[in-house]
């Protein structure tokens, strides 16, 4: 048990709080220029500290003996310089414990000649971190030391006294109460450096967890009593190193500023990309200076207030605590912060600044789903982690998962399984039947190795050097806990480690090697490349698939490469010319075309930016009405329904049906959703034209991304504004575990688990809410990588009046150069002759701002179909391109075409048209290089199919037509018969 502190033995420093930014996060580091103008800010703000600690800057942890050459000591020399000189202390972090011999003089020595070199260069504040490594001791640390914990502090203390004793900290490997052994107040290893560390060093900590939701008195109590001084919070609430689909744009929030007496200080581990950053950072310098003793500073001008409560949603998906009207000047209201910072964040839009480098967060290629079960809290503990070992449940088998590559067998759980107190049968057997099929995570994880480069943000002002990455094979720590969650039993998508794939948190996205960089031979370490600006342009990018959740930041992984290094060394994103051709394009976006090409961003288009990307667990009240709006539009589409077979044609509302109120809700409300669509695409295209190209950079494929989902969404909404489905649509529409599923929001917003196991934030929610469960790989797409504001929009297609636009798309994707007259239909029926004469047709357009760009074509009954082609269409073609025409000047395509009408037979097997009752044509113009335009229209057309009551889609295409096989390859179409004829390849899919 923990050793019960004195009054007197705890240091209570919180008359000397400190406030500022840790650059703690793995990924490319902030750029020379991005830190000198970051200490501006926090001088202005009135913070008063920076922590140096980028993980993959590789001087810092990789390769932390090295000494700093003349040019990186000039840089870094600058920084302290400039920190100083905005009154800031500048902290300089080391990163030593991969593989340091804490036993060993000569380690110790290497380390002391590190930080002795620093602080010649003007540094008086340092920290080591000793956060994600593997908490055992080498055979030689063994023989000196009592535990783990005494070597660190040993080396710390030791390190201190040399320095003369000067600003310092330690972060913990044990950092936050989730990784507490076996608790905090019972932790060997905490109350070790409690009693042990020298009274004047800081201790770091995270909170509860990595990403603490609340930080509460009590839990910082705790922590204080055992490390006998309060800690100064290493916050990651605004860190999104863990994540590639999400940013955080919202207000610091869920901590009391009556934090601020409890603690020595607060430390921000914000966003990878710096101008983001801008919300966090200036909310927290708000949350920072309030009084709580109602004591007005006169020197301050912000409006800030100690009134923190539960913002909940409202019926409609509305926030329902907004800022209250009688708070005083004084005090801390997240959403005053937020409207503080918005006011202040609009400048930097407008000022000019160029994009250097990219973003690169450190996630992995995790390519299937590996859903993990969150069950109901009836004193059920399921953990992941070393810290629980109990679980409610019976037995737990370990079960193999089979990938398109590959498979491998789960790891045996270590899950000691126990009685409950009072049983609950029902719950207890859902829990054991989830188990049963779920592989498990343990700490015993397979060796992966590490692919990300390791950087060097001290060689430029303004640009991020890449070296060789790491060769050597490295452990991979994961630590996920999973308890106490509203009733409701469901199975969440969580990445887990996979061949070649390692899994990110933020403070633990980069595992513990064997041995350290330094002990490798080392390769190529001299090179200058500057990154390649492609916020999804890394090879590590990641994406979880499967069981309707959504990617990370969903990269297309054919189309992106794994060089981590630009073609040259003074490499600019995108030059003048470049930025100019791109804002000249129209957007042909519900009328975007009409807006002044540079119009300035305004208070509105930022608050709806910092809406859709709000906090780790809770989205902004903007992307909440989206949800709720597209949601309540789809369960009730039945009072629209026609009830007909339209044929692909869509219509309007006739005015007999406006009359019914519940039909003119319904269109009232979609109404108010395509006003969300437009206000989104404006936002984009403003973003896109604004001056600040380093923060459009940084921003842009995130936005890039929502805007695509909105705006699928909506195009949805129109086609079912058409009411061409079944009464019982809400029978095939419903969705698996989605925003509205029993218990999911409850559990997202408890803060219960870490904020990766709800991997995608609300991007890959509102994906979700498309019930085409099985076809995430459908949202896996690239940004491009020069910002252009060309943006591709997808309608119901009218067969009368869209059917030369159809039919020019497929000219263009199939002719050669001798599809001439005398035949000029030939190329179009040949492809999609007999499916435009199809009842029961699902047909939608993609088009730019010109003209139409793209189709899909789909059957909802191929079986009816194929026999039309028989007995119709067939025989007409015959007739119309007679076998003796093919003899007179015709190419050898034109000729094989005409002999395909006089030769078909067909067959398509009877368990395909059972299984994939569907048959689908789709084509796009091959200018279009943005892979996002036709997999947006097939996700679109799958889930109208299933409106329908239609599941799965196949297409025949025959072997030789590379064109139809490389495409429907792309879109995730597998061969569903192989072998089943030489001439024919029948791809399907099921959704």
């Amino acid at each position: 048990m923990a050793e019960k502190a004195s009054d007197d033995t705890i240091i209570t420093r919180s008359s000397n709080f400190t406030c500022g930014v840790v650059e703690g996060f793995y990924g490319r580091p902030w750029t020379t220029e991005q830190r000198k103008d970051l200490f501006q800010k926090l001088k202005k703000w009135g913070m008063d500290s920076y922590v140096y600690a980028p993980k993959d800057d590789y001087k810092h942890r990789a390769y932390w003996r090295e000494l700093y050459t003349v040019e990186e000591a000039e840089h870094l020399t600058g920084l302290i310089t400039a920190a100083k000189e905005n009154g800031l202390q500048f902290y300089y972090a080391l990163s030593p414990g991969l593989d340091i011999t804490y036993s060993s003089a000569k380690e110790v020595s290497a380390l002391k000649r590190k930080l002795d070199q620093v602080s010649q260069f003007g540094c008086s504040a340092f920290a080591l971190l000793f956060d994600d490594i593997e908490p055992e001791m080498s055979s030689a640390d063994k023989e000196v030391f009592q535990s783990f914990a005494h070597a660190q502090v040993s080396v710390s203390n030791e390190v201190y006294q040399h320095l003369n004793q000067p600003r310092f900290m330690v972060c913990p490997t044990e950092y936050c109460a989730a990784r507490a052994v076996p608790n905090v107040s019972s932790s060997e290893y905490l109350n070790t450096l409690g009693s042990k560390l020298l009274p004047e060093i800081d201790i770091m900590w995270t909170g509860p967890k990595v990403v603490s939701r609340v930080m509460t008195l009590e839990s910082i109590e705790e922590i204080t009593e055992v490390m006998r001084r309060p800690p100064v919070l290493w916050d990651n609430l605004h860190a999104n190193d863990y994540d590639q689909k999400r940013v955080f744009l919202g207000p610091y929030s869920w901590r009391s500023p009556e934090l601020i007496a409890k603690l020595r200080g607060v430390m921000t581990n914000p966003n990878c990309e710096y101008g983001p950053n801008f919300v966090g950072i200036h909310t927290l310098a708000q949350w920072s200076r309030c009084n709580l003793d109602g004591k007005r500073d006169l020197s301050l001008n912000d409006s800030v207030s100690a009134d923190i409560k539960l913002e909940t949603e409202t019926e409609d998906g509305g926030m329902g605590e907004d800022i209250p009207s009688n708070l005083t000047p004084n005090m801390y209201h997240p959403r005053r912060a937020l409207h503080n910072a918005i006011n202040d964040w609009l400048f930097e839009f407008s000022r000019p600044k160029q994009a250097w480098g990219p973003i690169m967060k450190p996630q992995p290629v995790i390519p299937i789903p590996i859903p993990v079960p969150i069950l109901p809290s009836i004193n059920t503990c399921m953990s992941l982690t070393t810290t629980t070992t109990t679980a409610s449940c019976s037995s737990l088998t370990p079960q193999t998962v089979a990938t398109s590559s590959n498979s491998f067998p789960a790891l045996s759980t270590g899950i000691e399984c126990q009685p409950l107190n009072p049983p609950n049968t029902s719950q207890l057997q859902t829990l054991a039947e989830v188990c049963s099929t779920v592989p498990i995570a343990t700490e015993n994880l397979p060796l992966m190795p590490i692919t990300a480069p390791v950087m060097n943000s001290l060689a430029s002002e303004s640009k991020i050097v890449a070296l060789p990455p790491m060769a050597t094979p490295l452990p991979l720590p994961i630590t996920v806990s999973l308890s106490s969650v509203p009733a409701g039993s469901i199975p969440l998508p969580l990445p887990l480690p996979m061949q070649g794939a390692s899994t990110c948190e933020p403070m633990d996205c980069n595992p513990t090697p064997n041995g350290s960089p330094a002990h490798l031979a080392k390769t190529a370490a001299s090179s200058t490349e500057d990154i390649a600006m492609a916020e999804n342009g890394s090879g590590n990018s990641g994406n979880v698939l499967g069981n309707g959740s959504s990617t990370a930041m969903q990269v297309d992984s054919t189309d992106f490469s794994s060089n981590f290094q630009a073609t040259s060394s003074n490499m600019v994103v995108e030059s003048p010319h470049e930025r100019d051709s791109e804002r000249g394009e129209d957007n042909g976006s519900e009328n975007l075309n009409e807006m002044p090409e540079k119009a300035p961003m305004t208070y509105e288009d930022v608050a709806l930016l910092c809406d859709l990307f709000y906090l780790p667990f809770e989205h902004g009240s903007g992307g909440t009405q989206i949800l709720h709006d597209f949601n309540w539009l789809k369960t009730h589409a039945h009072v629209v329904c026609r009830n007909h077979p339209s044929n692909g044609c869509s219509s309007d509302v006739s005015e007999e049906a406006m009359k019914n109120p519940e039909v003119q809700e319904w269109f009232d409300r979609a109404t108010k959703l395509n006003d969300m669509t437009k206000a989104v695409n404006q936002l984009f295209t403003k973003l896109t034209n604004c001056p600040n190209r380093e923060l459009l950079h940084e921003i842009y494929p995130y936005i890039w991304d929502a805007r695509g989902i909105i705006s699928t969404l909506n195009s949805y909404v129109k086609w079912l504004g058409c009411g061409n489905f079944p009464h019982v649509i809400g029978n095939f529409t419903l969705g698996n575990f989605t925003w509205f599923s029993k218990g999911w929001k409850e559990t997202f917003m408890s803060g219960e688990h870490e904020p990766w196991v709800f991997r995608g934030g609300l991007i890959a929610d509102l994906q979700r809410l498309l019930p085409v469960d099985s076809c995430t790989d459908l949202f896996l797409y690239k940004s491009p990588e020069v910002p252009s504001n060309k943006v591709y929009d997808i309608r119901p297609a009218n067969i009368l009046t869209d059917q030369h636009h159809i039919r020019s798309v497929c000219q263009s994707m199939y002719s050669s150069s001798c599809d001439l007259d005398p035949l000029p239909d030939l190329t179009t029926d040949r492809f999609l002759g007999c499916l435009l004469q199809t009842e029961q047709l699902v047909c939608m357009v993609v088009e730019d701002e010109v003209e139409v760009v793209g189709y899909t074509l789909a059957a909802l009954n191929a079986k009816q179909f194929y026999t039309q082609m028989k007995t119709d269409f067939i025989p007409s073609m015959q007739t119309k391109y007679p076998v003796s025409e093919s003899q007179y000047n015709l190419s050898s395509v034109q000729q094989e075409r005409i002999g395909w009408f006089h030769s078909y037979d067909l067959e398509v097997p009877e368990q395909i048209l059972s299984s994939h009752p569907g048959t689908i044509n789709c084509g796009i113009v091959p200018s279009v290089q943005d892979p996002s335009a036709l997999k947006r229209l097939v996700v679109c057309t799958l889930t109208a199919m299933r409106a329908n009551g239609c599941f799965g889609v196949h297409t025949a295409i025959k072997s030789s037509d590379l064109v139809s096989l490389e495409l429907y390859n792309r879109l995730g179409f597998v061969d569903l018969n192989p072998g089943y004829s030489s001439l024919y390849v029948i791809l399907g899919r099921t959704f």
